[in-house]
Protein backbone atom coordinates (compact mmCIF):
# COMPACT_ATOMS: atom_id res chain seq x y z
CA UNK A 1 0.00 0.00 0.00
CA UNK A 2 1.11 3.57 -0.56
CA UNK A 3 0.36 6.53 1.70
CA UNK A 4 -2.73 7.54 -0.24
CA UNK A 5 -4.19 4.03 0.04
CA UNK A 6 -3.37 3.82 3.74
CA UNK A 7 -5.05 7.14 4.55
CA UNK A 8 -8.20 6.13 2.69
CA UNK A 9 -8.22 2.72 4.36
CA UNK A 10 -7.85 4.14 7.88
CA UNK A 11 -10.51 6.83 7.47
CA UNK A 12 -12.93 4.25 6.05
CA UNK A 13 -12.22 1.67 8.78
CA UNK A 14 -10.61 -0.77 6.39
CA UNK A 15 -7.49 -2.86 7.00
CA UNK A 16 -4.08 -1.30 6.35
CA UNK A 17 -0.47 -2.40 6.61
CA UNK A 18 1.13 0.53 8.51
CA UNK A 19 0.30 3.90 10.00
CA UNK A 20 1.22 6.88 7.78
CA UNK A 21 3.44 9.36 9.61
CA UNK A 22 1.89 12.79 9.23
CA UNK A 23 2.88 16.35 10.17
CA UNK A 24 1.34 19.80 9.86
CA UNK A 25 4.42 21.85 9.06
CA UNK A 26 7.03 23.72 11.09
CA UNK A 27 7.61 27.18 12.48
CA UNK A 28 10.09 29.15 10.38
CA UNK A 29 12.23 29.56 13.49
CA UNK A 30 12.34 25.76 13.84
CA UNK A 31 13.74 25.34 10.34
CA UNK A 32 16.25 28.14 10.93
CA UNK A 33 17.46 26.47 14.12
CA UNK A 34 17.85 23.11 12.41
CA UNK A 35 19.79 24.78 9.59
CA UNK A 36 22.16 26.35 12.12
CA UNK A 37 22.58 22.93 13.74
CA UNK A 38 23.56 21.45 10.38
CA UNK A 39 20.49 19.29 9.71
CA UNK A 40 19.07 21.36 6.86
CA UNK A 41 20.58 23.28 3.97
CA UNK A 42 20.01 27.00 3.50
CA UNK A 43 17.56 26.26 0.69
CA UNK A 44 15.63 23.68 2.73
CA UNK A 45 15.26 26.11 5.64
CA UNK A 46 14.23 29.14 3.58
CA UNK A 47 12.15 27.58 0.81
CA UNK A 48 9.71 25.50 2.85
CA UNK A 49 5.96 25.79 2.40
CA UNK A 50 3.22 23.24 2.90
CA UNK A 51 3.55 20.56 0.24
CA UNK A 52 5.81 22.73 -1.85
CA UNK A 53 9.34 24.03 -1.99
CA UNK A 54 11.51 21.98 0.36
CA UNK A 55 8.58 20.24 2.13
CA UNK A 56 9.33 16.89 0.51
CA UNK A 57 13.04 17.06 1.36
CA UNK A 58 12.51 18.12 4.99
CA UNK A 59 9.79 15.50 5.49
CA UNK A 60 11.96 12.72 4.06
CA UNK A 61 14.99 13.69 6.16
CA UNK A 62 12.91 13.38 9.32
CA UNK A 63 10.86 10.37 8.21
CA UNK A 64 7.42 11.90 7.71
CA UNK A 65 5.28 10.59 4.85
CA UNK A 66 3.36 13.80 4.13
CA UNK A 67 1.64 16.89 5.55
CA UNK A 68 -2.12 16.92 6.06
CA UNK A 69 -2.33 20.19 4.11
CA UNK A 70 -2.01 18.30 0.79
CA UNK A 71 -4.80 20.27 -0.86
CA UNK A 72 -5.45 22.47 -3.85
CA UNK A 73 -7.89 25.34 -3.60
CA UNK A 74 -9.84 28.09 -5.28
CA UNK A 75 -9.93 31.76 -4.27
CA UNK A 76 -12.70 32.27 -1.69
CA UNK A 77 -11.55 35.51 -0.05
CA UNK A 78 -11.46 39.19 -0.93
CA UNK A 79 -10.61 39.65 -4.59
CA UNK A 80 -8.60 41.77 -4.80
CA UNK A 81 -7.44 42.10 -1.21
CA UNK A 82 -6.81 45.46 0.39
CA UNK A 83 -3.38 47.03 0.28
CA UNK A 84 -1.24 45.96 3.21
CA UNK A 85 0.51 48.97 4.67
CA UNK A 86 2.00 50.57 7.76
CA UNK A 87 -0.37 53.21 9.13
CA UNK A 88 1.75 54.38 12.06
CA UNK A 89 5.22 53.68 13.45
CA UNK A 90 4.97 53.77 17.25
CA UNK A 91 8.70 53.33 17.86
CA UNK A 92 10.65 50.56 19.56
CA UNK A 93 9.56 48.17 16.80
CA UNK A 94 5.83 48.65 17.38
CA UNK A 95 3.67 49.47 14.36
CA UNK A 96 0.03 49.83 13.45
CA UNK A 97 -0.75 48.21 10.10
CA UNK A 98 -3.61 47.50 7.75
CA UNK A 99 -3.66 43.96 6.36
CA UNK A 100 -5.18 42.49 3.22
CA UNK A 101 -8.51 41.77 4.95
CA UNK A 102 -8.88 45.36 6.09
CA UNK A 103 -8.02 44.67 9.73
CA UNK A 104 -6.14 47.35 11.63
CA UNK A 105 -3.53 45.65 13.82
CA UNK A 106 -0.85 46.47 16.36
CA UNK A 107 2.26 44.32 16.32
CA UNK A 108 5.97 44.39 17.01
CA UNK A 109 8.45 43.71 14.24
CA UNK A 110 10.49 40.55 14.60
CA UNK A 111 8.05 38.88 17.00
CA UNK A 112 6.23 35.72 15.84
CA UNK A 113 2.90 36.32 17.50
CA UNK A 114 -0.71 36.98 16.52
CA UNK A 115 -1.16 40.77 16.13
CA UNK A 116 -3.66 42.64 18.30
CA UNK A 117 -6.72 43.70 16.31
CA UNK A 118 -7.60 47.31 17.07
CA UNK A 119 -9.98 48.12 14.22
CA UNK A 120 -11.37 47.22 10.81
CA UNK A 121 -12.42 48.90 7.58
CA UNK A 122 -15.68 46.94 7.86
CA UNK A 123 -17.35 49.38 10.23
CA UNK A 124 -20.98 49.32 9.02
CA UNK A 125 -23.29 48.44 6.14
CA UNK A 126 -22.01 51.34 4.02
CA UNK A 127 -18.45 50.05 4.34
CA UNK A 128 -19.66 46.51 3.57
CA UNK A 129 -21.48 47.55 0.40
CA UNK A 130 -18.81 49.95 -0.87
CA UNK A 131 -15.54 48.30 0.21
CA UNK A 132 -16.18 44.60 0.77
CA UNK A 133 -19.13 43.34 -1.24
CA UNK A 134 -17.56 44.25 -4.61
CA UNK A 135 -14.57 42.09 -3.62
CA UNK A 136 -16.77 39.13 -2.64
CA UNK A 137 -18.56 38.28 -5.86
CA UNK A 138 -18.64 34.82 -7.48
CA UNK A 139 -16.35 34.87 -10.48
CA UNK A 140 -14.66 32.49 -12.89
CA UNK A 141 -11.43 34.25 -11.94
CA UNK A 142 -11.63 32.49 -8.57
CA UNK A 143 -10.62 29.15 -10.08
CA UNK A 144 -8.68 27.85 -13.06
CA UNK A 145 -10.75 25.02 -14.46
CA UNK A 146 -8.41 24.41 -17.38
CA UNK A 147 -5.53 23.88 -14.99
CA UNK A 148 -7.61 21.47 -12.90
CA UNK A 149 -8.61 19.52 -16.02
CA UNK A 150 -4.95 19.17 -16.97
CA UNK A 151 -4.17 17.79 -13.50
CA UNK A 152 -6.97 15.21 -13.48
CA UNK A 153 -4.82 12.46 -15.07
CA UNK A 154 -2.21 13.03 -12.35
CA UNK A 155 -4.86 12.97 -9.60
CA UNK A 156 -6.41 9.81 -11.02
CA UNK A 157 -3.08 7.99 -11.28
CA UNK A 158 -1.69 5.82 -8.49
CA UNK A 159 0.04 8.77 -6.85
CA UNK A 160 1.72 8.29 -3.51
CA UNK A 161 -0.05 11.02 -1.54
CA UNK A 162 -3.72 11.72 -0.79
CA UNK A 163 -5.27 14.62 -2.67
CA UNK A 164 -7.64 17.12 -1.09
CA UNK A 165 -9.64 20.16 -2.12
CA UNK A 166 -9.68 23.10 0.29
CA UNK A 167 -13.27 24.34 0.37
CA UNK A 168 -12.45 27.49 2.31
CA UNK A 169 -13.91 29.00 5.47
CA UNK A 170 -17.51 29.82 6.32
CA UNK A 171 -16.92 31.78 9.52
CA UNK A 172 -13.22 32.08 10.33
CA UNK A 173 -12.69 34.21 7.22
CA UNK A 174 -15.35 36.63 8.49
CA UNK A 175 -13.53 36.85 11.81
CA UNK A 176 -10.43 37.73 9.79
CA UNK A 177 -12.26 40.70 8.27
CA UNK A 178 -13.89 42.00 11.45
CA UNK A 179 -11.87 40.73 14.39
CA UNK A 180 -13.32 38.65 17.22
CA UNK A 181 -14.84 41.54 19.20
CA UNK A 182 -16.37 43.40 16.26
CA UNK A 183 -17.86 40.17 14.89
CA UNK A 184 -19.47 39.45 18.26
CA UNK A 185 -21.01 42.94 18.42
CA UNK A 186 -22.29 42.70 14.84
CA UNK A 187 -24.63 39.84 15.81
CA UNK A 188 -26.55 42.25 18.06
CA UNK A 189 -25.98 45.58 16.31
CA UNK A 190 -27.01 44.59 12.78
CA UNK A 191 -28.34 41.06 12.53
CA UNK A 192 -29.36 41.49 8.88
CA UNK A 193 -25.85 42.51 7.89
CA UNK A 194 -24.38 39.69 9.98
CA UNK A 195 -26.50 37.12 8.13
CA UNK A 196 -25.77 38.73 4.75
CA UNK A 197 -22.02 38.47 5.29
CA UNK A 198 -22.28 34.79 6.27
CA UNK A 199 -24.48 34.04 3.24
CA UNK A 200 -22.12 35.91 0.89
CA UNK A 201 -19.02 34.06 2.05
CA UNK A 202 -20.79 30.69 1.93
CA UNK A 203 -22.13 31.32 -1.58
CA UNK A 204 -18.61 31.82 -2.92
CA UNK A 205 -17.40 28.59 -1.30
CA UNK A 206 -20.35 26.68 -2.74
CA UNK A 207 -20.13 28.13 -6.25
CA UNK A 208 -16.37 27.55 -6.35
CA UNK A 209 -16.75 23.92 -5.28
CA UNK A 210 -19.57 23.39 -7.78
CA UNK A 211 -17.37 24.69 -10.60
CA UNK A 212 -14.28 22.76 -9.51
CA UNK A 213 -16.09 19.42 -9.31
CA UNK A 214 -17.89 20.02 -12.60
CA UNK A 215 -14.53 19.19 -14.21
CA UNK A 216 -14.84 15.59 -13.06
CA UNK A 217 -11.88 15.84 -10.70
CA UNK A 218 -11.75 13.11 -8.02
CA UNK A 219 -10.19 13.77 -4.61
CA UNK A 220 -9.65 11.77 -1.43
CA UNK A 221 -10.97 14.41 0.96
CA UNK A 222 -12.16 18.00 1.24
CA UNK A 223 -11.08 20.40 3.93
CA UNK A 224 -12.30 23.55 5.71
CA UNK A 225 -10.38 26.03 7.84
CA UNK A 226 -12.13 27.91 10.65
CA UNK A 227 -10.12 28.64 13.85
CA UNK A 228 -13.13 29.97 15.77
CA UNK A 229 -12.51 28.53 19.23
CA UNK A 230 -10.13 29.26 22.09
CA UNK A 231 -9.07 27.30 25.14
CA UNK A 232 -12.45 27.66 26.89
CA UNK A 233 -14.73 27.01 23.92
CA UNK A 234 -16.20 28.61 20.78
CA UNK A 235 -15.90 32.29 19.86
CA UNK A 236 -19.52 32.11 18.67
CA UNK A 237 -22.67 30.99 20.43
CA UNK A 238 -23.25 27.40 19.20
CA UNK A 239 -26.98 28.09 18.77
CA UNK A 240 -26.21 31.05 16.49
CA UNK A 241 -23.67 28.93 14.59
CA UNK A 242 -26.21 26.17 14.11
CA UNK A 243 -28.92 28.53 12.92
CA UNK A 244 -26.94 30.61 10.44
CA UNK A 245 -23.87 28.61 9.39
CA UNK A 246 -24.87 24.93 9.63
CA UNK A 247 -27.22 25.09 6.59
CA UNK A 248 -24.32 26.19 4.40
CA UNK A 249 -22.10 23.32 5.60
CA UNK A 250 -24.92 20.91 4.82
CA UNK A 251 -25.46 22.33 1.34
CA UNK A 252 -21.77 22.13 0.46
CA UNK A 253 -21.38 18.66 1.99
CA UNK A 254 -24.32 17.38 -0.05
CA UNK A 255 -22.62 18.73 -3.17
CA UNK A 256 -19.35 17.01 -2.24
CA UNK A 257 -21.13 13.72 -1.56
CA UNK A 258 -22.73 13.93 -5.00
CA UNK A 259 -19.19 13.96 -6.39
CA UNK A 260 -18.02 10.99 -4.34
CA UNK A 261 -16.25 12.85 -1.52
CA UNK A 262 -17.15 11.30 1.83
CA UNK A 263 -14.19 12.42 3.94
CA UNK A 264 -14.61 16.08 4.93
CA UNK A 265 -12.13 17.46 7.43
CA UNK A 266 -12.03 20.73 9.30
CA UNK A 267 -9.20 22.65 10.93
CA UNK A 268 -10.30 24.53 14.04
CA UNK A 269 -7.99 25.38 16.91
CA UNK A 270 -9.11 25.58 20.51
CA UNK A 271 -11.67 23.61 22.50
CA UNK A 272 -14.17 22.62 19.80
CA UNK A 273 -16.39 20.21 21.77
CA UNK A 274 -19.55 22.36 21.61
CA UNK A 275 -19.26 22.80 17.84
CA UNK A 276 -18.41 19.17 17.01
CA UNK A 277 -22.05 17.95 16.93
CA UNK A 278 -23.01 20.88 14.70
CA UNK A 279 -20.21 20.16 12.24
CA UNK A 280 -21.22 16.50 12.21
CA UNK A 281 -24.77 17.52 11.27
CA UNK A 282 -23.24 19.61 8.50
CA UNK A 283 -21.36 16.68 6.98
CA UNK A 284 -17.91 17.33 8.46
CA UNK A 285 -16.61 14.00 9.78
CA UNK A 286 -12.87 14.46 10.36
CA UNK A 287 -11.55 16.80 13.07
CA UNK A 288 -8.10 18.34 12.67
CA UNK A 289 -6.04 19.14 14.62
CA UNK A 290 -7.06 17.58 17.93
CA UNK A 291 -5.35 19.88 20.40
CA UNK A 292 -3.97 17.78 23.22
CA UNK A 293 -2.69 21.09 24.70
CA UNK A 294 -3.79 22.41 28.07
CA UNK A 295 -7.23 20.75 28.01
CA UNK A 296 -6.03 17.33 26.78
CA UNK A 297 -8.38 17.06 23.81
CA UNK A 298 -8.79 13.59 22.37
CA UNK A 299 -10.86 11.79 19.77
CA UNK A 300 -11.83 9.21 22.41
CA UNK A 301 -14.73 11.07 24.09
CA UNK A 302 -16.10 12.18 20.71
CA UNK A 303 -16.02 8.60 19.49
CA UNK A 304 -17.89 7.44 22.58
CA UNK A 305 -20.55 10.11 22.11
CA UNK A 306 -20.94 10.22 18.33
CA UNK A 307 -19.70 6.84 17.13
CA UNK A 308 -17.56 5.95 14.16
CA UNK A 309 -18.91 8.77 11.98
CA UNK A 310 -16.37 11.09 13.61
CA UNK A 311 -12.77 10.57 12.49
CA UNK A 312 -9.66 12.45 13.49
CA UNK A 313 -6.22 13.57 12.37
CA UNK A 314 -3.98 15.12 15.02
CA UNK A 315 -3.81 14.75 18.79
CA UNK A 316 -0.09 13.97 19.03
CA UNK A 317 1.46 15.97 21.88
CA UNK A 318 4.36 17.71 20.14
CA UNK A 319 5.69 19.03 23.47
CA UNK A 320 7.57 15.74 23.88
CA UNK A 321 9.86 16.83 21.03
CA UNK A 322 11.55 19.22 23.45
CA UNK A 323 12.16 16.45 26.01
CA UNK A 324 13.80 13.06 25.46
CA UNK A 325 13.32 9.65 23.85
CA UNK A 326 11.52 8.33 26.92
CA UNK A 327 8.91 11.08 26.64
CA UNK A 328 8.45 10.28 22.96
CA UNK A 329 8.00 6.58 23.81
CA UNK A 330 5.33 7.41 26.41
CA UNK A 331 3.45 9.53 23.89
CA UNK A 332 3.53 6.78 21.28
CA UNK A 333 2.17 4.32 23.84
CA UNK A 334 -0.69 6.73 24.55
CA UNK A 335 -1.39 7.07 20.83
CA UNK A 336 -1.57 3.30 20.31
CA UNK A 337 -4.83 3.11 22.24
CA UNK A 338 -6.35 5.84 20.07
CA UNK A 339 -5.12 4.21 16.86
CA UNK A 340 -6.89 1.03 17.92
CA UNK A 341 -10.20 2.92 17.83
CA UNK A 342 -9.86 3.13 14.04
CA UNK A 343 -10.56 6.13 11.83
CA UNK A 344 -7.72 8.04 13.47
CA UNK A 345 -4.29 9.20 12.24
CA UNK A 346 -1.88 10.78 14.77
CA UNK A 347 -0.30 14.08 13.80
CA UNK A 348 1.51 16.75 15.87
CA UNK A 349 -1.37 19.02 16.73
CA UNK A 350 0.22 22.15 15.27
CA UNK A 351 3.34 23.26 13.50
CA UNK A 352 6.44 21.89 15.18
CA UNK A 353 7.88 24.59 17.43
CA UNK A 354 11.47 25.86 17.83
CA UNK A 355 12.00 23.98 21.10
CA UNK A 356 11.78 20.69 19.18
CA UNK A 357 15.00 18.70 19.02
CA UNK A 358 15.79 17.25 15.60
CA UNK A 359 16.80 13.89 17.04
CA UNK A 360 13.56 13.58 19.00
CA UNK A 361 11.41 14.31 15.94
CA UNK A 362 13.39 11.84 13.85
CA UNK A 363 13.15 9.25 16.63
CA UNK A 364 9.36 9.68 16.70
CA UNK A 365 9.13 9.21 12.93
CA UNK A 366 11.34 6.11 13.02
CA UNK A 367 9.24 4.56 15.78
CA UNK A 368 5.97 5.38 14.03
CA UNK A 369 7.25 4.00 10.72
CA UNK A 370 7.86 0.68 12.45
CA UNK A 371 4.81 0.71 14.71
CA UNK A 372 3.15 -2.69 15.05
CA UNK A 373 -0.51 -2.46 14.05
Amino acid sequence: MNTRERVNAILHYRSFDKMPVVHFGFWGETLTKWKEEGYLTEWEATHYWDNGGSCKQVSEKLGFDFAWSATFSSHTGLMPSFEGKVLQDLGDGWVITQNGNGLIEKSRRGISSIPATIGTLLTDRKAWEELYLPKLQPSEQRYNLEDIKKRIPQFDAETELPIGYHVGSLYGSIRDMLGVENLAYLQADDEDLYIEIIDTIAKIAYENAKAVFSTGVKVDFCHYWEDICFKNGPLINPDIFEEYVLPHYRKISDLLLEHGVDIISLDCDGCIDKLVPIWLKGGVNTMFPIEVGTWEASIEPWRKEYGEYVRGVGGMDKRVFSQDYAAVDREIERLKRLIDLGGYIPCPDHRIAPDAKWDNVKYYCDKMQNLKI
